[in-house]
């Protein structure tokens, strides 16, 4: 499929940073915006990127982003939101944290924390927190999946099923107007659920990229959770059905204005 330059380039960029804003294309090309939104909207009309708010990303479809490209989304954004997470969650608490750049980002603000006693089924948050005394991590047994280090499978839910801790922090890839939390991988979707019906009291952490995409597979829906941490809530069904099931919405965006 032949590519202009400038679209070649737009679509490099957007694989690179997962997503690409009409502001900054312009400035990169020294062009106007009304020049990229032009360029944005034939890249959408050939199905090579997806418009959001402002930009367009690389179309989700069935097939989740590579890895270190997820974890260059919103980045700023995920380090505010672990850190509100990680504030929610005492010392000498037991928790469950599952796959997710964003429960990352609540792993590496919980490294300031006193004793806790983590369980998860993410390589990459056992491999942060393994090396402080305070933490003793526990790791569940299955599959290892190559693409981010998630374990993933029935033996991966049989263990989890073994506890009942204190938080369970949890992440997402999309979030349905509905109030649907969906992943891409019904293998790591079951061990969702696991976690999910295992603790006590059920943190979401998700970024507001995550209304922007879609997914295939169903983990559950917002009514489970108790605590939804988010840098801004964009869909007013979703703000409704926290306050009809008694979720408690924290948007790190709010907190920042008000200088918290």
């Amino acid at each position: 499929m032949y590519l202009a330059p400038r679209h070649a380039e737009i679509i490099d960029l957007a694989k690179v940073e997962g997503r690409v804003l009409v502001d900054d294309l312009a400035t990169r090309f020294a062009v106007t915006p009304q020049t990229i939104r032009k360029d944005l909207n034939d890249l959408c009309e050939r199905q090579l990127l997806t418009r959001i708010h402002g930009g367009a990303v690389i179309p989700s479809g069935t097939q989740n982003m590579e890895y270190e490209q997820r974890g260059k989304i919103a980045a700023d954004e995920k380090q505010a939101i672990g850190a509100a997470a990680a504030a929610l969650i005492p010392d000498h608490a037991s928790l469950f944290i599952n796959i997710g750049t964003t429960t990352e980002a609540v792993s590496q603000a919980l490294l300031q924390h006193g004793r806790l006693m983590i369980i998860t089924n993410n390589i990459n948050v056992a491999n942060r927190m393994r090396p402080f005394p305070q933490f003793e991590v526990v790791i569940a047994g299955g599959v290892v999946r190559a693409s981010d280090g998630g374990i993933v499978g029935e033996a991966a839910v049989d263990f989890i099923r073994q506890f009942k801790v204190d938080f369970a922090v949890i992440g997402t890839s999309a979030i349905d107007h509905d109030g649907a939390l969906l992943d891409y991988d019904f293998r790591e979707v079951k061990v969702a659920q696991a976690i999910i019906a295992n603790a006590r009291q059920v943190i979401l952490v998700a970024d507001s990229t995550k209304f922007e995409r879609t997914a295939p597979v169903r983990i559950g829906h917002l009514e489970q959770v108790d605590t939804f941490v988010t840098d801004f809530c964009p869909e007013d069904a979703v703000r409704d059905i926290c306050r009809e099931f008694d979720v408690e919405l924290i948007e790190t965006a709010n907190l920042s204005a008000s200088g918290n």
